[in-house]
Order: structure tokens, then C-alpha cells, then sequence
């Protein structure tokens, strides 16, 4: 059904009377959220190298301009981080850097590392060493590599942007919607809490918006990975001439989005690239990770939100703004959560949601686990000067 689905044997059917109702539901319909979160982060762009060549996409560098990270540089971001109250490192970058970047292969060799994937994980376990919750967005990989960087990770995610064919991926280095839907499966099959999303205005339809929701919603049936779903808009930058939707487009996007999902897992905009005040009454309950020191990489042109107009707009929803952590409630270990999880809710194939790594990171006795409990629990003044 989707593009190069039969080459990742993807068996997602999408039901047309579910696409048909999906398309009728309007803003109105939503009931607006309780509450809204977000993540205080830290950005940390691994490399700007980037097998696809997305024509939306400004973060991406051309070969012999791309960049990469070093281990001392991974190390002061996330010193800094630490020094600023934030719990996550977020851990993002192109592709796998393919033949071409040949710049970037020999750094990683001179380093000690064979490939980016094994250099991502070094760079979790600094992450963790210094008291900082990887999250990590590492685009297309496989199930084994997925089942590698869970071992350092405490979530991760991928854009599946959409299940459409659109000439914004175009090229000969496309992403396809096939490759991006085995990645959200494989994360699935490994037990990874998981953040996808949806590009709106990229020159996909409603129709498409429609079948990407419900693609996503099948596999969070089979898998129970999905922790949240980005519903964001494409901005004008200096390689793309697609238009920023308008407000009435994102309304009833997200409105869409919050209908098809269930309620476990969260709609979340980006504040700095959407009109969040306008989108809250849509189903929006999360407004993402937010950094208070670092640039938004992806988008440079878009600042991110200080934290008290993170608290503003929630004060003029009427709505408690909560910290939280990079992986979801359900997900953490049990003596943590704020909300009793049957056991049966875990992946049986792994008895645990979270690695050991991971798990005695967020329960040891020390002053970083101390401070993911404390958000974990809601303790901790979201928008305090920590």
C-alpha cells in the first residue's frame, strides 16, 4: 500500500471507513487536555552528515563541510546541561553518513569507532555517566542496531513525516515511507519507548495525513512503543520554498492526530515552530523537549521558547505545566511511576521497558537519579531556577 512497503514487508492495511472518519473530524470535536509537559533538554548534533537529501531540511551539511562532535565537545554540552536542571541529552543527526562523507568515516577510525552507530553509543554512555537521560534520534536503522542502543538509551524516535510519496523526498538518496514504518516496527519489536511524528505541508494530502496517523496507531496496537506523536509544520528556511500551513491546517491536524491516537500516547507541537496557544484546544498535551541552552540545530532560524513562556502559555490555556522526563510514565521502572502499569504491560520479550543501564541510572543513590525521580514524581517546580 505504502511506497517500497513490499521491500520492507510492511502488512500495515489502512481501513478506508477509518481514513473516511478520520477526515470528518473537525477542532470542535476534541476535548482540550488536563495538562501539558515538556522535556528540558540538552541538543547535542552528532554530525550534520546526512545520506538523504531532503529539499526541507537545513541541518544536513554537503560532504567536506559536514561535521562531527568530538568526545570532549559531547562532554561540555552535556556538563552543561547537568549544571542547568536538565534530565535529557538529546542525541540527533543525518542519516548514517554514507560512502560519500568519506571525511567523517576517517574521523571516526582515527577515533577508534567503525561506524556513527557505535560512536552514538560511546556518546550515550558519557550522557549517562554525567547525569543525563539519552534520547536518541538517529533516523533509519535496523532492529539489531536498535537492539544494541536500547542498552544506553531511554528512548528514541524517528519522523515518519509521512506514508505519502512526495517530491520533497525526492532524489537519488530518498527516504521512503516503507523504510521509515520498518524502522517504527523495529523499534517496536526491540522494546524502545519511541517518539514519531507527522511534517505537515510538505506536499502530502489529508488523505495521506489520514493513513500516516493510522499507520502509526497500528503499530503502537502490536507494539505499545509509542510514547508520543509530533504533529509538526515545515518552516521556510533558506532550501525550502514550502509554505508555512496556516493556523486552520495545524488545527485540524492535530485535532485529526488526537482522534486517531489513543489516550496513552501524547500530541506534542513544537513551540518554536508552531503557533502552540492556538493548537492547545485541539488535543495538544505536550509541548516536546526544550532546550534552556541549547540551539534548535534543526531549525536555527526558530529559537526555542524560554522556559516562563513555556508556563505562560500554559497559563493562558488554564492548564498545571508538568516537567518530565524523556521516557514516558508507563515506561519507567515501577517503583517510579506516578501511575500503577500491570506487569503484563511489559514487553515480554525483554521484562523491562528500560535497560539495566538505564534503570540504575533513574534508582541509584545518586544526585542525577535523585533529579529524574523528583521529575519523574512532579516535585520539581517545572520552570524553577535549577
Amino acid at each position: 500500500m505504502f511506497p517500497a512497503a513490499e521491500a520492507y514487508d510492511i502488512d500495515i492495511a489502512v481501513d478506508e471507513s477509518a481514513v473516511d472518519a478520520l477526515l470528518a473530524v473537525e477542532p470542535a470535536d476534541i476535548d482540550p487536555p488536563t495538562e501539558l509537559t515538556f522535556a528540558r533538554n540538552v541538543f547535542v548534533p552528532l554530525t550534520t552528515a546526512c545520506r538523504y537529501t531532503c529539499s526541507y531540511c537545513t541541518y544536513y551539511d554537503v560532504p567536506g563541510e559536514a561535521t562531527l562532535m568530538s568526545p570532549e565537545a559531547i562532554r561540555d554540552v552535556v556538563q552543561t546541561g547537568v549544571a542547568a536542571g536538565c534530565t535529557e541529552a538529546l542525541f540527533t543527526f543525518g542519516d548514517k553518513p554514507d560512502d560519500r562523507y568519506t571525511a567523517i568515516h576517517d574521523q571516526l577510525d582515527e577515533w577508534g569507532y567503525d561506524s556513527i552507530i557505535d560512536y552514538l553509543y560511546a556518546a550515550c554512555e558519557i550522557a549517562l555517566d554525567e547525569g543525563l537521560l539519552p534520547h536518541s534520534n538517529p533516523g533509519d536503522i535496523t532492529q539489531s542496531e536498535f537492539r544494541r542502543l536500547r542498552e544506553v538509551n531511554s528512548s528514541m524516535g524517528v519522523m515518519l513525516e509521512t506514508t505519502a510519496d512526495v517530491d520533497a523526498h525526492s532524489g537519488g538518496r530518498r527516504k521512503t515511507p516503507g523504510q521509515r514504518l520498518n524502522t517504527i516496527r523495529a523499534a517496536g519489536r526491540e522494546g524502545v519507548p519511541f517518539t514519531t511524528g507527522l511534517l505537515v505541508g510538505i506536499g502530502e494530502t489529508w488523505r495521506d495525513r489520514a493513513e500516516s496517523l493510522l499507520a502509526i496507531r497500528e503499530l503502537h496496537e502490536r507494539f505499545d512503543h509509542v510514547q508520543e506523536v509530533i504533529v509538526q509544520n515545515v518552516v521556510p528556511n533558506e532550501r525550502s520554498d514550502f509554505e508555512q500551513p496556516s493556523v486552520e491546517t495545524m488545527r485540524r491536524a492535530v485535532a485529526m492526530a488526537r482522534a486517531a491516537l489513543p489516550e496513552e500516547i501524547s500530541v506534542q507541537v513544537p513551540p518554536n515552530l508552531s503557533p502552540t496557544g492556538a493548537l492547545i484546544d485541539c488535543g495538544v498535551d505536550d509541548l516536546g523537549g526544550v532546550s534552556p541552552i541549547t540551539d534548535d540545530y534543526i531549525n536555527p532560524d526558530y529559537a526555542w521558547p524560554a522556559l516562563d513562556e513555556l508556563q505562560s502559555i500554559a497559563d493562558d490555556a488554564g492548564l498545571p505545566l508538568y516537567e518530565r522526563l524523556p521516557v514516558y510514565d508507563r515506561y519507567l521502572p515501577a517503583d517510579c511511576r506516578r501511575r500503577p502499569v500491570a506487569a503484563a504491560d511489559e514487553p515480554a520479550a525483554h521484562g523491562s521497558w528500560l535497560s539495566p543501564a538505564v534503570r540504575s541510572a533513574i534508582t541509584a543513590s545518586t544526585d542525577a537519579a535523585r533529579r529524574y525521580r523528583a521529575v519523574a514524581a512532579r516535585e520539581r517546580q517545572p520552570v524553577s531556577q535549577s
